[in-house]
Protein backbone atom coordinates (compact mmCIF):
# COMPACT_ATOMS: atom_id res chain seq x y z
CA UNK A 1 0.00 0.00 0.00
CA UNK A 2 2.62 2.59 0.97
CA UNK A 3 4.52 1.37 -2.74
CA UNK A 4 0.84 2.88 -4.54
CA UNK A 5 0.71 5.84 -2.08
CA UNK A 6 4.38 6.52 -2.99
CA UNK A 7 4.07 6.51 -6.85
CA UNK A 8 1.12 8.43 -6.87
CA UNK A 9 2.80 11.18 -4.95
CA UNK A 10 5.28 10.95 -7.16
CA UNK A 11 3.33 11.03 -10.44
CA UNK A 12 0.60 13.69 -9.08
CA UNK A 13 4.06 15.64 -8.34
CA UNK A 14 5.68 15.37 -11.46
CA UNK A 15 2.28 16.19 -13.73
CA UNK A 16 2.01 19.37 -11.41
CA UNK A 17 5.45 20.60 -12.78
CA UNK A 18 5.43 19.79 -16.55
CA UNK A 19 5.37 22.80 -18.16
CA UNK A 20 4.93 23.74 -21.70
CA UNK A 21 7.65 26.01 -23.18
CA UNK A 22 8.00 27.68 -26.72
CA UNK A 23 11.42 27.45 -28.02
CA UNK A 24 11.73 30.29 -30.71
CA UNK A 25 14.81 30.18 -32.73
CA UNK A 26 15.90 33.16 -34.47
CA UNK A 27 19.06 34.69 -36.23
CA UNK A 28 20.44 35.92 -33.17
CA UNK A 29 19.40 32.85 -30.86
CA UNK A 30 16.80 31.08 -28.91
CA UNK A 31 14.30 32.59 -26.88
CA UNK A 32 12.76 30.31 -24.79
CA UNK A 33 9.13 31.67 -23.77
CA UNK A 34 7.07 29.62 -20.60
CA UNK A 35 3.23 29.25 -21.95
CA UNK A 36 0.09 30.27 -19.59
CA UNK A 37 -2.12 27.59 -20.95
CA UNK A 38 -4.00 28.01 -17.89
CA UNK A 39 -4.88 31.32 -18.28
CA UNK A 40 -4.81 31.41 -22.20
CA UNK A 41 -6.01 28.71 -22.99
CA UNK A 42 -7.49 29.03 -26.60
CA UNK A 43 -4.46 31.62 -27.46
CA UNK A 44 -1.74 28.81 -26.39
CA UNK A 45 -3.76 26.07 -28.12
CA UNK A 46 -3.59 28.58 -31.22
CA UNK A 47 -0.05 28.95 -31.06
CA UNK A 48 0.93 25.93 -30.28
CA UNK A 49 -0.96 24.66 -33.12
CA UNK A 50 0.96 27.20 -35.73
CA UNK A 51 4.70 25.77 -34.08
CA UNK A 52 3.81 22.69 -34.60
CA UNK A 53 2.28 22.69 -38.25
CA UNK A 54 5.46 24.75 -39.25
CA UNK A 55 4.05 27.93 -39.80
CA UNK A 56 6.00 30.14 -38.26
CA UNK A 57 9.28 28.83 -39.70
CA UNK A 58 10.82 31.20 -42.00
CA UNK A 59 8.73 34.44 -41.12
CA UNK A 60 10.28 37.45 -39.51
CA UNK A 61 10.53 40.08 -36.92
CA UNK A 62 8.36 42.22 -39.12
CA UNK A 63 8.09 44.53 -36.50
CA UNK A 64 11.11 46.10 -34.23
CA UNK A 65 9.99 49.29 -32.07
CA UNK A 66 12.59 50.29 -29.57
CA UNK A 67 11.69 50.20 -25.96
CA UNK A 68 7.73 48.63 -26.67
CA UNK A 69 7.93 45.38 -28.44
CA UNK A 70 9.18 42.78 -31.18
CA UNK A 71 6.87 41.46 -33.33
CA UNK A 72 6.59 38.60 -35.53
CA UNK A 73 4.23 35.91 -36.88
CA UNK A 74 3.30 37.56 -39.84
CA UNK A 75 3.27 35.18 -42.89
CA UNK A 76 2.62 38.95 -45.28
CA UNK A 77 5.91 40.09 -43.74
CA UNK A 78 4.17 43.51 -42.86
CA UNK A 79 1.93 43.35 -40.29
CA UNK A 80 -1.46 42.58 -42.17
CA UNK A 81 -1.02 39.01 -42.56
CA UNK A 82 -2.67 35.95 -40.40
CA UNK A 83 -3.48 32.41 -40.61
CA UNK A 84 -7.21 32.68 -42.03
CA UNK A 85 -8.44 32.76 -39.11
CA UNK A 86 -9.29 34.93 -35.77
CA UNK A 87 -9.08 33.64 -32.37
CA UNK A 88 -11.29 35.46 -29.19
CA UNK A 89 -9.34 37.41 -27.06
CA UNK A 90 -8.21 36.12 -23.78
CA UNK A 91 -7.50 38.93 -20.62
CA UNK A 92 -5.08 36.99 -18.37
CA UNK A 93 -4.06 38.46 -14.85
CA UNK A 94 -0.26 38.74 -16.43
CA UNK A 95 1.22 42.21 -17.16
CA UNK A 96 3.20 43.76 -20.25
CA UNK A 97 6.17 43.48 -18.20
CA UNK A 98 9.90 43.08 -19.78
CA UNK A 99 9.82 39.59 -22.02
CA UNK A 100 5.96 39.53 -21.77
CA UNK A 101 4.46 37.59 -25.30
CA UNK A 102 1.64 38.59 -26.29
CA UNK A 103 -1.22 38.13 -29.18
CA UNK A 104 -0.92 41.18 -31.81
CA UNK A 105 -4.46 42.07 -33.08
CA UNK A 106 -6.61 44.88 -35.06
CA UNK A 107 -8.91 47.22 -34.06
CA UNK A 108 -11.36 44.21 -33.18
CA UNK A 109 -10.47 42.79 -29.76
CA UNK A 110 -11.19 39.49 -31.41
CA UNK A 111 -8.90 39.81 -34.74
CA UNK A 112 -5.80 37.92 -33.21
CA UNK A 113 -4.45 35.21 -35.59
CA UNK A 114 -0.92 34.48 -35.64
CA UNK A 115 1.16 37.07 -34.43
CA UNK A 116 2.72 37.58 -31.24
CA UNK A 117 5.13 40.02 -29.99
CA UNK A 118 7.53 40.29 -26.88
CA UNK A 119 7.20 43.39 -24.86
CA UNK A 120 10.83 45.38 -24.36
CA UNK A 121 9.73 47.49 -21.29
CA UNK A 122 6.88 47.64 -19.01
CA UNK A 123 3.38 48.80 -21.74
CA UNK A 124 0.97 48.89 -18.92
CA UNK A 125 -1.44 50.76 -21.38
CA UNK A 126 -1.82 47.61 -23.18
CA UNK A 127 -2.64 45.14 -20.04
CA UNK A 128 -6.84 44.24 -20.03
CA UNK A 129 -6.57 44.60 -24.12
CA UNK A 130 -4.23 42.20 -25.61
CA UNK A 131 -3.62 38.82 -24.08
CA UNK A 132 -0.62 38.12 -22.35
CA UNK A 133 -0.39 34.24 -23.20
CA UNK A 134 3.52 33.81 -22.10
CA UNK A 135 6.95 35.03 -20.55
CA UNK A 136 10.37 35.17 -22.15
CA UNK A 137 12.13 33.00 -19.43
CA UNK A 138 15.18 32.67 -21.58
CA UNK A 139 17.12 34.47 -23.89
CA UNK A 140 15.86 37.97 -23.07
CA UNK A 141 19.69 38.96 -24.61
CA UNK A 142 18.47 37.59 -28.17
CA UNK A 143 14.68 39.81 -27.36
CA UNK A 144 17.43 43.03 -27.04
CA UNK A 145 19.92 42.23 -29.88
CA UNK A 146 16.53 41.85 -32.02
CA UNK A 147 15.95 45.34 -30.50
CA UNK A 148 18.91 47.14 -31.53
CA UNK A 149 18.65 46.08 -35.34
CA UNK A 150 18.92 48.94 -37.77
CA UNK A 151 14.99 49.49 -39.01
CA UNK A 152 13.18 51.76 -41.42
CA UNK A 153 9.91 53.22 -40.25
CA UNK A 154 6.61 52.51 -42.33
CA UNK A 155 2.80 53.66 -41.17
CA UNK A 156 -0.44 50.72 -41.87
CA UNK A 157 -3.50 51.30 -41.22
CA UNK A 158 -4.70 48.68 -38.80
CA UNK A 159 -8.57 49.20 -39.33
CA UNK A 160 -10.96 51.37 -37.00
CA UNK A 161 -9.38 54.75 -38.37
CA UNK A 162 -5.97 53.86 -36.79
CA UNK A 163 -2.70 53.50 -37.87
CA UNK A 164 0.80 52.07 -36.18
CA UNK A 165 4.41 52.60 -37.05
CA UNK A 166 6.06 49.39 -38.54
CA UNK A 167 9.86 49.59 -37.81
CA UNK A 168 10.93 47.04 -40.16
CA UNK A 169 14.39 45.74 -40.00
CA UNK A 170 16.52 46.96 -42.91
CA UNK A 171 18.02 43.37 -42.82
CA UNK A 172 14.98 40.62 -42.36
CA UNK A 173 15.64 38.85 -38.69
CA UNK A 174 14.30 35.74 -39.19
CA UNK A 175 12.20 33.15 -37.09
CA UNK A 176 14.03 29.88 -37.73
CA UNK A 177 11.42 27.53 -36.15
CA UNK A 178 9.58 27.43 -32.85
CA UNK A 179 9.80 24.21 -31.29
CA UNK A 180 6.99 23.43 -28.30
CA UNK A 181 8.45 21.24 -25.85
CA UNK A 182 7.00 19.97 -21.96
CA UNK A 183 9.52 20.55 -18.98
Amino acid sequence: MRGLVLIALVSAFGCAQSKTYALIETDFGTIKVLLYEKDAPKTCANFIKLAKSGFYDGLTFHRVVRGHVIQGGCPKGDGTGGPGWTIPLEITPHKHIPGAVGMARGADPNSAGSQFYICLAPRPHLDGKFCVFGQVVEGMEVVRRIESVEVEEKWVDIGGGRRVALHRPKKPVYIRRVRIVKE
